[in-house]
């Protein structure tokens, strides 16, 4: 299994971080991705992915959340300097969030738009976070529509509708703890949706799946979100797992073991 979408590096973990990683990869997890947030955390990613080389990989890019008036266009300074120094295999997270702030929409936008150029310059994938902003994010994505244009709706909690919209767009869904959810709703029309266009996420710390839910989560859990898939697809968990890890390593570039 391929957690497509954690951040190991969160000081959630600081107590225990060589032991959560260990139940993982006690799993059957092989790979891990880890999504930037913003140059305070860069440090503490790329020294993960250090201390495990053939396990961890990290992604570059500046979540939406932390897309601020007073720094946000030194913080995409930050994440080009990265970008050209070395390979990462993907840019994110990026997107809008309309959640917790309305008022930065404008600048959002214009860093997501800043880092999909780049991504489509570079032929990289983008994983997207999208929070009470699908319109605004299929918006972007129509006007930048190119070939190269590809990546993950990360945590993906869309309707059918808009896992379609995604899916023509050449983006494959993020599917993580929100599938088991009594009110995630995406688990009612995710058999509509072919396996080949998801990968497995966990999103960890957050978005813990049941029984778990409330608590911090961590990349373990991953077997539970494939638990729930095996019910929706009707399809044994090697199988579940064997197509999302195909998916995951088509996205990030990787050749299948």
């Amino acid at each position: 299994m391929i957690d497509t979408h954690t951040h190991l590096y969160s000081e959630e973990f600081d107590e225990d971080r060589k032991e959560m990683i260990q139940r993982a990869l006690d799993k059957g997890i092989t790979e891990f991705y880890l999504p930037a947030i913003d140059s305070e955390s860069h440090e503490k990613m790329l020294q993960l992915e250090k201390e495990y080389p053939n396990q961890i990989f990290s992604m570059m890019g500046l979540h939406p959340c932390y897309v601020k008036p007073e720094s946000w266009e030194k913080e995409l300074e930050i994440v080009k300097n990265y970008l050209d120094q070395r390979y990462f295999p993907a840019i994110g997270e990026i997107g809008i969030d309309l959640y917790w702030d309305k008022t930065t929409l404008d600048i959002q936008r214009k860093a997501f738009e800043q880092q999909i150029d780049w991504a489509i310059e570079k032929d990289l994938p983008i994983v997207i976070h999208t929070r009470e902003s699908f319109d605004e994010t299929f918006e972007v994505l129509e006007r930048k529509k190119h070939p190269k244009l590809r990546g993950i709706f990360h945590c993906f909690s869309g309707n059918l509708e808009q896992a379609k919209h995604a899916i023509d767009l050449n983006f494959i869904l993020g599917i993580g703890g929100v599938v088991t959810f009594k009110n995630g709703k995406i688990d009612q029309f995710l058999q509509h949706i072919p396996l080949d266009k998801i990968v497995l996420e966990t999103d960890s710390p957050y978005l813990a799946p049941v029984p778990h839910r409330g608590k911090r989560n961590e990349s373990a859990y991953l077997d539970l979100i494939v638990g729930k898939l095996v019910n929706i697809y009707n399809k044994d968990f090697s199988e579940i797992d064997r197509v999302t890890t195909e998916n995951a390593c088509t996205i990030f570039g990787k050749t299948i073991q």
